[in-house]
């Protein structure tokens, strides 16, 4: 039982970032038809977002202590973080939060790189085939990962952890089991209930805001919204911002459990965008469902028991699933009629 648990939360984890990236991915295309491929890019900015306020925060002064000598016989440097020289203890916690903290710049960034992005790219692939917008937002991609791969390298860029959150919850107490049978990180605990607090937010956003209904209601027949004087396209570039923001704050939060590199937004895209067709292109819930479902299935998959018997069944579980999903259901799980039938 224990072990089943810890399967259900690694791929609720899991399946919270496939989530977050999925429902930026359907309310592009549910918006504005477009079948955005750089939306894995988006991810990988707002992570590395995390390690620009890392690096900025622990900018520091270095000076030589004649007065200690090393081994070698050299002076011992001394080195200081300015934003603890400022700011004192509030500054060794802001290094400590750097993570949480960067949420507070990926936010604007994401948003004006979303809107830039629709107005000065996408916009002018609206009424082109598939084809061609998979093919122009995949090469934006690529552009955009050579950009960050020529700046930061190419290796992995680690992102500690808070201190308070560093350790592990014993879940196993909470649930009656026995002390130490169920420990899970308590980031991955934190990244689970930020995954959901977020679909939460924008679901609520779209259900029960006015600028959500007219949303929801140009989703469904764009041209009978803008018949009624309502600037549909302004507000739709407003979901291309929401969606980047989405995408970039799960990168933010993502990068304590896996490092992020420059490659980190493609290998998350292409799964995400499984996770859209067997949800169902369109239907959000369908890609937040699939993105939890698939989650779980793959953590169960990357068991020792698993793949002993089923070898490398872990790489393949989400496309086997999507196979099988797309050859009973065509449209997704909850896809709507019509759509991609073209």
């Amino acid at each position: 039982m224990d072990a089943f648990i810890l399967q259900v939360l690694n791929g609720l984890d899991k399946g919270g970032a496939y989530a977050l990236i999925a429902l930026g991915l359907t309310l592009v295309f549910g918006t504005l038809g477009v079948v955005n491929f750089a939306h894995g890019a988006l991810f990988m900015l707002g992570a590395f977002c995390a390690v620009i306020v890392k690096k900025v925060l622990t900018l520091e002064r270095v000076e030589l202590d004649p007065t200690q000598l090393t081994a070698w016989g050299s002076p011992v440097e001394i080195r200081t973080h300015y934003i603890e020289e400022w700011f004192g203890d509030f500054g060794t916690l802001l290094i400590d939060f750097s993570v949480p903290a960067s949420i507070f710049l990926a936010i604007p960034i994401m948003l004006i790189l979303g809107i830039v992005m629709e107005r000065g790219l996408i916009r002018h692939f609206y009424k082109r085939p598939h084809a061609d917008q998979i093919l122009v937002t995949f090469g934006l991609a690529i552009v955009i990962q050579e950009i960050v791969k020529a700046q930061f390298g190419a290796n992995p860029i680690p992102q500690a952890t808070p201190e308070m959150f560093s350790g592990s919850a014993d879940i196993g107490v909470l649930m009656g089991f026995a002390q130490n049978t169920v420990v899970y990180p308590w980031w991955r605990i934190i990244y689970l209930i930020f995954a959901g607090v977020i679909l939460s937010s924008v679901f609520a956003f779209l259900q029960f805001t006015t600028f959500g209904m007219v949303v929801r209601a140009g989703m469904a027949d764009r041209e009978t919204v803008g018949l009624l004087g309502i600037d549909i396209d302004r507000k739709f570039t407003i979901v291309f911002g929401l969606a980047a923001v989405v995408a970039g704050v799960a990168g933010v939060m993502y990068t304590p459990i896996l490092a992020p590199d420059y490659h980190i937004g493609m290998d998350f895209l292409v799964l995400s965008f499984v996770v859209v067709v067997v949800g169902g292109m369109g239907s959000l819930g369908g890609a937040v469902a699939a993105g939890f479902l698939l989650g779980i299935l793959q953590s169960f998959a990357s068991m020792n028991e698993v793949k002993s018997l089923l070898p490398g069944i872990d790489q393949v579980i989400i496309y086997l699933i999507a196979v099988v999903v797309l050859l009973v259901r065509p449209r997704g799980l909850m896809g709507r009629k019509g759509v991609m039938e073209d």
